[in-house]
């Protein structure tokens, strides 16, 4: 499909006389695997190639898709047509070609996926659920063990320089292990994803579900206080993936983000920033360009506290009167591009406020150690507010005491962070969300 596509799509949507048109190719190879008793319960392997063409005519946009090559003529017809019925909003256009552009700027791209072989893969995964129920007794069983392997290519196209192409990568593992004692059960989560094979260890992210749910076995209710909340960098990542949102140019400009009216206010606690950037090498979120050809870029939304800035596209930078900061995304050829994340991550101020994770807990007299929160969707990202089931550790007197269950903790997101007393030193990325652990004040917690 390719290449050979692309200029063929924007040819015949310019010949019939569009002011700008852009096309854009994905294709993909993947292979899922999930395993259970060491047997392969589930495997697909697909490959899947589709594109799509956008058109602007007068200030209208017109956008259609296929996967069959063979109708491009008929696809570019019908977004033509479609734009004769879209509202005129001298906001939409194209991005220009950005000069000069090095495709190979960020490492996205691993051979040894490409050259890993299905019985490999398998190995891979069964080493998942295996190392799971190695690592302590009480892991009775395996709810979901799975390994993905992904190729793509992506090319994009413009009617006003933009002609590019690039391949890459990216892996996962995930388990979901149980732990039982008498008539306790207890499940403990990890994963683990990059573009590149070696930085996944599929044994450790067996290990990792497994001490999770071992360490809630136990569990106890507590009684309703207001102290300190030790955020484990899973459910502290999940919190920042709330105010990735909000972030957004898109969001801010519909009204529906935290942060309307708030640019170059303290909005957080002055000790971290908050940045989004898609050229760290092998990093899920990272690519040399945007989904709509922009060269992605590394930028500090929120920096010592104070909010700086927003994610763009180039529709939400034309309406702004800004540049598009390489953050249009697609969740496919059948999407149009929106806004969102590259790599979107915490990182300390400096080093006078981080802290490694077991003199944290010394500094902590009362408070709780939240592994897992419940209902983090339910969190709202237009007013901040949110209420979260949570499991975890009790810590009284710098000493973890037991395990705790049916714990909330409530309050504002706002809040949450301008409370922020430590950044951890433990920095990790579930999918392109990455966070340390971080300490908090000041929380309400009920049982």
């Amino acid at each position: 499909m390719g290449a050979e596509l692309t200029v063929k799509l924007i040819e015949i949507a310019l010949n019939k006389g569009v002011d700008e048109a852009e096309a854009y190719v994905r294709e993909s190879k993947n292979l899922s695997i999930e395993v259970k008793k060491q047997q392969i319960d589930t495997i697909e392997s697909s490959v899947t190639a589709g594109y799509c063409i956008r058109v602007v005519k007068d200030s209208r946009l017109g956008f259609s898709y296929s996967t069959n090559p063979d109708e491009i003529k008929a696809v570019a017809e019908k977004a033509i047509e479609a734009s004769k019925y879209s509202e005129p909003d001298s906001h939409i256009g194209l991005p220009l070609k950005a000069e000069p552009l090095n495709m190979t700027s960020v490492e996205v791209f691993d051979n040894n996926i490409t050259l890993l072989s299905e019985n490999d893969a398998i190995d891979q995964v069964f080493l998942i659920e295996s190392s799971a129920l190695r690592e302590d007794k009480s892991i009775k069983k395996i709810r979901r063990a799975s390994g993905s392997f992904t190729i793509s290519n992506t090319y994009i196209m413009n009617s006003r320089g933009i002609n590019l192409h690039y391949p890459s990568t990216v892996c996962s593992a995930s388990i979901m292990a149980i732990a039982e004692e008498g008539n306790d059960s207890q499940i403990g989560w990890d994963y683990e994803g990059s573009r590149f094979l070696r930085n996944i260890s599929f044994e450790q992210v067996g290990r990792n579900a497994a001490k999770r749910a071992v360490q809630l076995l136990k569990s106890r209710k507590i009684t309703p206080i207001k102290g300190f909340v030790l955020l484990d960098n899973l459910v502290s990542s999940g919190f920042l993936g709330i105010l990735s949102s909000s972030l957004s140019a898109e969001s801010v400009q519909k009204k529906k983000s935290i942060f309307v009216g708030k640019m170059g206010e303290l909005v957080f606690n002055q000790r971290f920033n908050i940045i989004d950037s898609g050229l760290l090498d092998e990093k899920p979120g990272s690519k040399p360009v945007d989904d709509e050809g922009v060269p992605t870029t590394s930028k500090t939304l929120i920096e010592g506290g104070i909010l700086s800035g927003f994610l763009h596209n180039t529709y939400t930078a034309k309406v702004n009167g800004e540049m598009s900061t390489g953050n249009a995304v697609r969740g496919g050829f059948r999407d149009l591009p929106s806004v969102g994340p590259t790599n979107f991550y915490i990182e300390p101020v400096s080093k006078e406020h981080t802290g490694n994770i077991e003199k944290t807990i010394k500094m902590v007299d009362k408070g709780l150690y939240v592994t897992e929160t419940m209902g983090m969707h339910t969190a709202n990202p237009i007013t901040g507010e949110f209420s979260v089931g949570a499991s975890g550790l009790w810590i009284e007197n710098g000493e973890i005491k037991y395990p705790v269950k049916e714990a909330v903790i409530s309050g504002n997101i706002l809040h949450l962070f301008k409370n922020v007393v430590i950044i951890g030193d433990d920095l990790k990325f579930y999918g392109n969300i990455g966070s340390p652990f971080i300490l908090i004040e000041g929380i309400d917690i009920s049982g």
